[in-house]
């Protein structure tokens, strides 16, 4: 030790380290009073890095707004060379090689011995090429195997240890007895990694470490031998205090004191050295059996335990319970579904012993302490009644009541049978099927402890909502009645059919489907409804009817048949419609003129044949669009974002057009189409506002009239320039001052942009929280007085008002009631409240609330 190096607990501190002197091997020793023991060797090298180039670079010149690279040189080196890898024993380079820097680096990941050789660098560029080689050599450091273990024995005892390690070369083994090499003698025998100690005495205690080195590394596993020489003693394996048994059962008590060497035990009850005999046996561990107790075993037992060192007692009581007795087992009961019944399971037992009941159910617990479902404890301490409330079908079963105290089990089982509604049938079969009709057969299943005495039928259709009960022949189906007839079907439509049963108990779950089958089809019955129509074209009949539904379209090609004629016309014009799903057919002719009244009657069809027409209805033919543009169309801008269009409404008649109303077009020179906005207006209505628009725009518009016929001409374009944008800057620098029920409030005005709208005047909005309303004031100054009750905290925002628009709020100033304020009027610190570090001169106006 010495100022250069110095202790840290158990770490070396080496002061000021000098490359000459300290580097090298190092090797720490830990030593007590039981031994000594070496750490495996640590090698101290010392880094280093040589300086850059002195030699002075070049100036580099550029000109100003160019780009430069600043080149950052490695020491001088010479040739941007090629470089590849080969084996030279010919094998290609494995799979799992990676490369870096230019494939300057191999990487060989996981090496194992099939890397083993020579492998070759070949480097080359214009001037030429050249090689190195080197071998690759498999090797592995020693790694433990088996390592010794601490080991505790008596004297005149044997050691036996064994140490394996592996690696290549294979390792050899050097044995150490705190810190020193141990050699073989008379009662020491070492072979490679296994050492023998015969006849061991207190001497040979010590830490040994087994050593396992190969030329690469050296590997240690470290363990203690303790030598123990004692008299036998109870002080940390007493003999049970009290042991407790039954009446007729067995008992053992353990002695094992601990003794080096191992003791001889005899026993004691009271004074009296105890002899074996058939209830009494002494095991060759020291435990005392007994058999076949009976009440006058109870008493006092000592063991004496002896070896050359001296001898040890202790003792212990035995302690006879009386036995256990199921008095009340459960019995068998016989219960219908939802009903709660109580299972009783009481005993008679020694006072002094705890009991605890367990029930099974089918060969499970049941955990009653997490609340399962139905079932629940009742009952005091030497009673284990198990109540089952609302009993279901799968409680039927074995219960088994189970009664443990520390001492002994003992079992009582009953068996539960629980009556339900059956279970669902089975095999479900359509025999037949026609376009009304349909022939079922079925298996029953389960009676679940309660004969069957009904079957019924229901149906389900993609038309239908759910599962629906169905007439059958024949009309009531008894218990025994495993077939039926299904009849009122509706033809051409999927079917699925289930059977439910029932007994005295209630009606069980239904059973699964039946194949999904179509009846049968037939001529349509159902007549089409609500014929009406009008609209379209010049020369157009359009006629409308509601859609029959395709349940009730009754087979395929379905389809519809239009009668017309006009009012006072004896002949009938017959046309067929052959889409399933039309409610819309156009009649076209020439000779049609505008809103002449047709007749008109509906029917059906499908391949099956034709059906009924509906009643006569009164349909008007199409009419003309409008022929005339509307006049006086003008346009103005409220906003930045909003213009509104007017016009004079048309005077119209039957030759220029019917008008239902007007449709607004707008547009901008920059369009990327021609049209980019389309407003309709229903009626009378000549005006339209129209919003969404973009600042400092110029918007064309026109106006056209329509009908149900479609749009007239357009009327001449108009057009008109939106506001400016309003301002984008809010009000700054907000100060107020509160004096009794009166806010004074001065803020900066606004400046604004080029491109936004001047400043006509600010808005206040106010309020006492976020969910009250909001109040408006405004003004054309930059200072306002507000009149309020200041009972409650208050909201406040100021806002610019432009040509524009209202344009962006301040931010929220909460304003706190009277009774927050100093006595002085002074705010109360808080940390919504936001002070200025500027003087302000307040001037304020009374301003009423804005109305609108």
């Amino acid at each position: 030790m010495s100022y250069h190096h110095r202790l840290d607990g158990g770490s070396l501190a080496i002061s000021s380290p000098h490359t000459d002197q300290d580097i090298g091997m190092y090797q720490c020793l830990a030593t007590n009073t039981l031994g000594t023991i070496l750490s495996r060797k640590a090698k101290l090298q010392f880094a280093y890095i040589e300086d850059f180039e002195t030699k002075t670079r070049s100036a580099v010149s550029v000109r100003e707004g160019q780009g430069v690279v600043l080149l950052c040189g490695p020491p001088p080196h010479f040739g941007v060379p090629d470089i590849s890898w080969r084996r030279l024993d010919g094998n290609p380079l494995p799979r799992k090689v990676k490369y870096s820097k230019s494939q300057a680096i191999l990487e060989i990941p996981n090496f194992q011995q099939e890397d083993e050789g020579f492998y070759e660098c070949i480097a080359g560029n214009l001037r030429g090429r050249n090689l190195a080689k080197g071998q690759l050599i498999f090797y592995a450091p020693p790694e433990w195997e088996q390592k010794i273990q601490n080991t505790y024995l008596s004297i005149y005892d044997n050691l036996f240890w064994e140490c394996k390690a592996s690696g290549k070369p294979n390792p050899w083994y050097t044995w150490l007895k705190n810190g020193e090499r141990l050699n073989p003698e008379e009662r020491i025998q070492i072979e490679n990694g296994t050492l023998t100690i015969t006849m061991l005495n207190v001497s040979d205690s010590g830490v040994y470490q087994c050593a396992a080195e190969n030329k690469y590394r050296i590997i240690y596993a470290n363990a203690e031998l303790r030598v123990l020489a004692s008299a036998p003693d109870f002080s940390k394996n007493p003999i049970k205090k009290n042991s407790v048994v039954q009446v007729g059962g067995d008992i053992t008590i353990e002695c094992k004191p601990n003794a080096f060497p191992r003791a001889t035990i005899s026993w004691k009850r009271g004074m009296e050295s105890l002899r074996q005999s058939k209830r009494v046996f002494l095991s060759e561990d020291g435990s005392l059996k007994i058999y076949n107790v009976t009440r006058s075993d109870a008493g006092s037992y000592t063991c004496v335990a002896t070896n050359q060192f001296g001898v040890a007692k202790n003792t212990g009581s035995l302690v006879v319970k009386e036995r256990t007795v199921i008095t009340i087992p459960p019995s068998k009961m016989d219960v219908t579904v939802g009903e709660s019944i109580v299972l009783p399971c009481q005993v008679s037992h020694d006072p002094s012993i705890e009991v605890v009941f367990i029930w099974s159910f089918n060969g499970d617990v049941i955990d009653l302490k997490k609340g399962v479902a139905h079932f629940e404890r009742i009952g005091g301490e030497s009673v284990g009644d198990l109540m089952i409330r609302n009993i279901q079908l799968n409680h039927s079963g074995k219960y088994l009541c189970t009664v443990k105290t520390t001492l002994e089990s003992l079992s009582a089982v009953a068996d539960i049978i629980v009556r339900g509604p059956p279970g669902p049938p089975e095999d479900v079969r359509v025999e037949h099927i026609s376009s009304t009709t349909s022939q079922l057969s079925w298996r029953p299943g389960s009676d679940n402890n309660s004969p069957i005495q009904i079957f019924t039928v229901q149906a389900r259709t993609p038309f239908s909502v759910g599962w629906q009960a169905v007439s059958t022949v024949p009309e009531i189906l008894s218990g025994k009645t495993y077939n039926a007839t299904v009849v009122g079907l509706s033809p051409w439509v999927e079917y699925e059919f289930r059977v439910v049963a029932g007994n005295s108990i209630g009606i069980g779950e239904p059973s699964k489907a039946s194949e999904l089958l179509r009846t049968k089809a037939s001529v349509p019955v159902v007549v089409p409804t609500n014929i009406n129509g009008g609209g379209g074209s010049r020369s157009e009949l359009v006629i409308t009817w509601e859609s029959i539904p395709e349940e009730l379209q009754n087979g395929e090609e379905f389809g519809y048949i239009i009668m017309l004629r006009p009012v006072g016309s004896t002949a009938w014009t017959k046309e067929r419609v052959p889409s399933v799903e039309s409610s819309r057919f156009v009649y076209r002719n020439e000779s049609i003129t505008p809103l002449s009244p047709f007749e008109v009657k509906v029917g059906v069809y499908n391949n099956e044949g034709e059906g009924s027409l509906s009643t006569v209805s009164i349909v008007y033919s199409g009419e003309d669009e409008p022929q005339l543009a509307p006049r006086g169309t003008s346009v103005q801008s409220f906003s930045a974002s909003e213009m509104e269009v007017s016009w004079n409404a048309i005077a119209w008649n039957r030759n220029t057009g019917r008008v239902l109303g007007y449709e607004v077009l707008y547009w901008t020179d920059d369009s990327k189409e021609s049209i980019i906005g389309k407003i309709r207006v229903n009626g009378n209505v000549t005006t339209k506002n129209i919003t969404g628009l973009k600042a400092n725009t110029i918007y064309f518009a026109s106006v056209r009239a329509y009908n149900t016929a479609g749009t007239g001409p357009s009327s001449p374009p108009v057009n008109v320039t939106t506001k400016k944008s309003p301002p984008s800057q809010p009000p700054a620098n907000i100060a107020w001052k509160l004096t009794n029920s009166k806010l004074c409030l001065n803020w900066e005005h606004v400046k604004t942009m080029e491109n936004e709208s001047e400043v006509l005047g600010y808005k206040i909005l106010y309020r006492q929280n976020r969910q009250s309303k909001t109040h408006i004031l405004e003004t054309n100054n930059t200072s306002a007085e507000l009149l309020v009750p200041f009972e409650e905290d208050y909201l406040i925002e100021i806002r610019t008002v432009s040509d524009g628009g209202d344009g962006s709020s301040s931010e929220e100033i909460r304003i706190p009631k009277m009774s927050s304020l100093s006595s002085r009027g002074i705010p109360a610190l808080e940390p919504s409240i936001y002070f200025l570090s500027v003087v302000i001169i307040f001037y304020c106006f009374t301003i009423q609330p804005l109305t609108r």
